[in-house]
C-alpha cells in the first residue's frame, strides 16, 4: 500500500495512471484554512489527523474567477486551500532531488491541479515534484492596513504560504523519498517571479539551493501602490478600506470587486499602465519581509548561493493578446502614448520598427510589451545574478508551429507542457498547437531531461554564464529542422537605452 508517515499523520496516495511505478499524492494540507479568525495572518500548521488520511484528489483551488482548462473552479465556502501535491518513484532509492512547483497566474489565478504540471514524466527521471496552492488575489496579496487591534496581518501572504510549504517539504519530503538538502523551486510568470522573491527573502533561506524561473515577470509593487490598490478594491466591494472592513467582505466579494477594478482600467485608455495589463496584485516591497524588487536585491548579492536555471520564450505577449487579456494597439498613435506610459524613450519604439519593417503596430507594441515584462526582465535577472558571484544558466524556447494564419508561437505558458513532458494533455493544445508530433516529443524530452539534471546536479547541459553576466551561453530550444532560423532578440536596444525596467 502506498501509506507514508508525514508529522501531522499518515496519508495514502494512489499510483499515477500514466506510469504504475509513479505513486502520487494528493491534497495534502501543508498549512491551516486561512479563513476566519485566521483570515488575512501568516500562514499556520495543519492539524494533525489520525489514521490514515486518503489523499487521491487535489484539493480546492484558491478564491478565483477563473476556470481554467481541466482544472477545478473555485467554490466559495472551500476553505482547506493551503495544500500540495506529490509524485515519487514508488520504489525510490531515498535521498532523491526534488522539485518544488509554483504555478502563475498574475497572483490572481492558476492551482496546483492543472494538467500540464502533472509531475509523473519528471518523477520517472528520478525527481520527487512537488506541486502547491498558495492565497491569491486579496487574499494573497491585498494590503491590510494595520489599526493597532489584533494580530499583524503581514503583507506578502502568498509568498509566505509558499515558505510554508518549503517547510513542509523540507520537514517531511524524506518520507517520499525525497532529500530535504537537495531542494530545487520552479516556477513560470508569476510563480518564477515568486521564487525570485524567495531567493531574495532571508526567510526563506536555506529552503532551497537551486531554482528555475520560466517567464520571470516584472512586478513587484511599492507599499503605497498596494495600499491605492486596496483603496480601489474595498470602494468597490463598498467597505471601508481598513482591516475590520476588509474582514467583513467575503473573498467572494473580494474576488468580484478586484474584477470589476481590472475592467475598469481596461475600459479606460487614459489609465496609464493599468490600462494595459491591469494586475493588481503582485509582491509588495514593503521593506520588511521584501526589502527591494528581486532584480535589486540581486544586484546586492541576495540569493547569490542558490545555482539558477532562467527561461524565457521570444513572443512572450502575444498569448495574452490571444487570449483577450492586452490593450488594443494598433496605431502609431497609441503605440506611442504606450511608451510614454512606461516611460520608454522614442528610439527604443523606432529600434523595434526597424528590426520589424513589415510588422503591423499590433506586432510592434506586442513585441516590446513582452520583453518589457517578460524576456528583457529574466534575462536581467540571470546576468545580474551571475554578475553577483551566483552559477547561472540561460536559455530561450523558440519553438514554433504552423503556416499563415494558422501559427503558433513560442508565446508565454508554451514552454511549460514541453518542460513537464505533458504534451499529450489536450488542456495544453491550444498553447502548442494541437497534436504533438515526434519532433516535439524529442523536443520535451530534451527539455525535461535538463531539468532534471539541473534539479539533480546543478547542471542542465550548456555552459553558465560568465562572472561578468555577460549572455555568450544561451540554450535556444527548438524542434528538429528549427535550427537554421534567427532568433529575434532586442537586447542590444534596451542596453543602449540604459533603462531600468517598469521606471518610476
Amino acid at each position: 500500500m502506498d501509506v507514508f508517515t508525514t508529522k501531522a499523520g499518515q496519508v495514502r496516495g494512489r499510483r499515477s495512471d500514466r506510469d504504475p511505478g509513479i505513486v502520487t499524492v494528493r491534497g495534502l494540507p501543508y498549512a491551516a484554512p486561512p479563513f476566519g479568525a485566521h483570515r488575512f495572518r501568516e500562514p499556520r500548521p495543519a492539524e494533525p489527523w489520525d489514521g490514515v488520511r486518503e489523499c487521491t484528489a487535489f484539493g480546492p483551488v484558491a478564491p478565483q474567477s477563473a476556470e481554467l482548462p481541466g482544472a477545478p473552479a473555485w467554490s466559495p465556502g472551500d476553505e482547506d486551500i493551503l495544500t500540495l501535491n506529490i509524485w515519487a518513484p514508488a520504489d525510490g532509492p531515498g535521498g532523491l532531488p526534488v522539485l518544488v512547483w509554483i504555478h502563475g497566474g498574475a497572483y490572481i489565478f492558476g492551482s496546483s491541479s492543472q494538467p500540464d504540471f502533472d509531475g509523473t514524466a519528471l518523477a520517472a527521471r528520478g525527481l520527487v515534484v512537488v506541486t502547491l496552492n498558495y492565497r491569491l488575489g486579496f487574499e494573497g496579496f491585498g494590503h491590510v492596513p494595520a489599526d493597532g487591534e489584533g494580530p499583524a496581518c503581514p503583507d506578502n501572504r502568498g509568498l509566505l504560504d509558499q515558505i510554508a510549504a518549503l517547510e513542509w517539504v523540507r520537514d517531511n519530503i524524506a518520507a517520499f523519498g525525497g532529500a530535504p538538502e537537495r531542494i530545487t523551486v520552479a516556477g513560470q510568470s508569476s510563480g518564477a517571479t515568486s521564487a525570485a522573491c524567495l531567493m531574495a527573502a532571508d526567510r526563506a533561506r536555506g529552503l532551497f539551493h537551486r531554482a528555475v524561473l520560466h517567464s520571470a515577470v516584472n512586478a513587484c509593487a511599492p507599499a503605497d501602490q498596494a495600499a491605492r490598490t486596496t483603496a480601489e478594491v474595498a470602494a468597490e466591494a463598498g467597505v471601508p478600506a481598513t482591516r475590520a472592513g476588509l474582514l467583513a467582505a467575503s473573498p467572494q466579494a473580494l474576488v468580484a470587486a478586484s474584477d470589476r477594478v481590472v475592467e475598469r482600467y481596461r475600459q479606460d485608455p487614459g489609465s496609464g499602465r493599468r490600462h494595459h495589463d491591469p494586475a493588481l496584485y503582485g509582491p509588495v516591497a514593503d521593506g520588511t519581509f521584501l526589502a527591494a524588487d528581486p532584480l535589486e536585491a540581486a544586484a546586492a548579492g541576495a540569493g547569490a548561493e542558490v545555482e539558477l536555471l532562467v527561461c524565457h520564450t521570444t513572443e512572450e505577449y502575444w498569448l495574452l493578446d490571444a487570449v483577450g487579456s492586452s490593450a488594443e494597439i494598433t496605431t502609431n498613435r497609441q503605440l506611442t502614448a504606450f511608451a510614454e506610459d512606461f516611460g520608454l524613450p522614442p528610439q527604443l519604439v523606432d529600434g523595434y520598427r526597424d528590426r520589424l519593417p513589415d510588422a503591423p503596430v499590433r506586432d510592434v507594441h506586442l513585441a516590446l510589451y513582452g520583453d518589457l515584462l517578460f524576456a528583457e526582465y529574466s534575462s536581467r535577472l540571470a546576468e545580474t545574478h551571475a554578475r553577483a558571484g551566483g552559477r547561472t544558466f540561460l536559455s530561450r524556447f523558440d519553438r514554433r508551429r504552423g503556416g499563415q494564419g494558422q501559427r503558433v508561437r513560442a508565446w508565454h505558458c508554451a514552454d511549460i507542457p514541453f518542460a513537464f513532458g505533458n504534451l499529450h494533455e489536450e488542456s495544453v493544445h491550444f498553447l502548442t498547437g494541437g497534436e504533438p508530433g515526434p519532433a516535439d516529443h524529442e523536443l520535451s524530452h530534451r527539455m525535461a531531461d535538463a531539468w532534471a539534471a539541473f534539479a539533480a546536479h546543478g547542471d542542465p547541459g550548456w555552459d553558465a554564464l560568465s562572472g561578468s553576466g555577460e549572455a555568450t551561453a544561451v540554450r535556444v530550444w527548438r524542434t528538429a529542422g528549427e535550427e537554421s532560423r534567427r532568433t529575434d532578440t532586442f537586447r542590444d536596444l534596451w542596453g543602449a537605452a540604459g533603462l531600468p525596467l517598469l521606471p518610476p
